[in-house]
């Protein structure tokens, strides 16, 4: 069969796929525990789940513009003010199918052939794969001093004549590292010096821990007409538990939502009329959920470092935000993915390889199950990887006896 060249360049989702496995074990009545999954467990607000309900039942469901409902504009341009402090318009926004979508079509608008996007690492998997599929290139940046939180000056030695955007995702997906606010200010400075796309990816930037508070990029713009090329990224799958009804947006200016809606247009056309205003029942209802969701998810991190570190050879950063541990496992085993591998295949845990985020020796673990998930699974992974652990597991009736230490 003869395929494009970006289509043989182009790898499947791993944490989707592995997903997709958990299901699939799951509905053979296996007891797996899913680490891998990025998504709360909590359910949709009821505020969003009345307005689906509402419009069903209206049998209206019909086309939408490709940027996106006026009403759902509304909601988010009243976000915008509040987390940003930023009064924006109608045709400031684009709403797509999900965060996800809002990224690619931004990265379509402004990518030409062989131009490059630079992102911290670890990175979410799909920054270079979003970038291939724009014909560009990705250039991870790894932190020199051994921590998470990247430095002005390692995203200076990357950037070169074919940079054309640079990515920060904070908190971060896969570390939960929150960029500090003295970072945030240099590369909006940065940014605007150089002329470069400055693409926030703010998907999970209400869900932190330990008293902190979102960081507001706009607050150190100085560009804040039109001529801005900060692009802010959101959406209402992670801090309302709406994952599957893929609603997310792009603030930017005028000129660039244009080009991203007439892409957007062709592309797909403009989201679910039904999961629009799902999404602004989230933004306009109660928003008890949202915090509800954040002192459970850090409950559930506290819970999970605690039993990371009673494994001697785990080095366990502590997240800020998000729902995941990113743990270094290389005293164990290098590669990252034999290691899940043998997690899934002996104790039916699955985890994300690091290597997938950049990072080799680690595993990317999901804190947001119920609390005898991570009890449990971590309980596993001890027993699969630590030689001081028992010898004998059970799982359910099932006795597992290790002989592979």
């Amino acid at each position: 069969m003869s395929l494009s060249l970006i289509a043989k360049s182009i790898s499947a989702s791993p944490t989707l796929a592995l997903n997709e496995k958990a299901q699939i074990l799951r509905q053979k009545g296996e007891p797996v525990i899913n680490f891998s999954v990025g998504e709360p467990r909590s359910r949709a607000p009821l505020d969003s789940i009345l307005a689906a309900v509402q419009i069903l039942n209206s049998g209206e469901v019909r086309y939408t513009p490709p940027d996106g409902i006026p009403d759902l504009k509304k909601a988010i341009i009243r976000y915008t003010e509040e987390f940003y402090d930023r009064k924006v318009e109608p045709e400031n926004i684009i709403v797509s199918g999900g965060a996800k979508q809002a990224i690619m079509v931004a990265l379509q608008a402004i990518l030409n052939p062989q131009e490059e996007v630079i992102y911290p690492a670890p990175y979410w998997v799909s920054y270079p794969e979003m970038a291939k599929l724009c014909g560009g290139i990705g250039v991870p940046v790894p932190p020199e001093d051994g921590t998470f939180y990247p430095r002005i000056q390692d995203i200076e030695r990357k950037v070169g004549s074919y940079t054309k955007a640079i990515i920060i995702n904070s908190p971060n997906n896969p570390s939960g590292a929150v960029y500090s606010e003295e970072f945030i200010a240099d590369i909006v400075d940065y940014c605007e010096r150089r002329d470069l796309y400055l693409i926030m990816d703010d998907i999970y930037h209400r869900l932190i821990f330990d008293g902190r508070k979102p960081i507001n990029p706009w607050k150190y713009a100085k560009k804040r007409d039109e001529n801005s090329k900060m692009i802010i990224i959101n959406g209402v799958s992670k801090q309302y538990a709406m994952t599957g009804f893929r609603i997310g947006w792009a603030v930017a200016n005028k000129k660039l939502i244009e080009a991203m809606t007439n892409i957007q247009s062709h592309q797909s056309g403009g989201p679910s009329v039904v999961l629009q205003r799902a999404a602004v029942g989230a933004l306009n209802g109660i928003q008890s959920s949202v915090e509800n969701l954040r002192a459970t998810l850090e409950n559930n991190r506290n819970v999970m470092v605690d039993l990371l570190r009673s494994m001697e050879g785990a080095k366990v950063f502590v997240p800020d935000g998000t729902f995941y541990c990113f743990v270094d496992f290389s005293a164990y085993e290098k590669s990252s993915h034999k290691l899940s591998q043998l997690l899934v295949d002996k104790v039916m845990v699955l985890t994300v390889p690091g290597v997938e985020f950049g990072m080799e020796g680690f595993i990317r673990l999901s804190f947001a199950g119920s609390m005898k998930e991570i009890q449990e699974g971590v309980e596993r992974i001890k027993w699969a990887i630590d030689p001081n652990a028992p010898n004998e597991l059970y799982i359910g009736d099932r006795k597992l006896v290790r002989d592979w230490l």
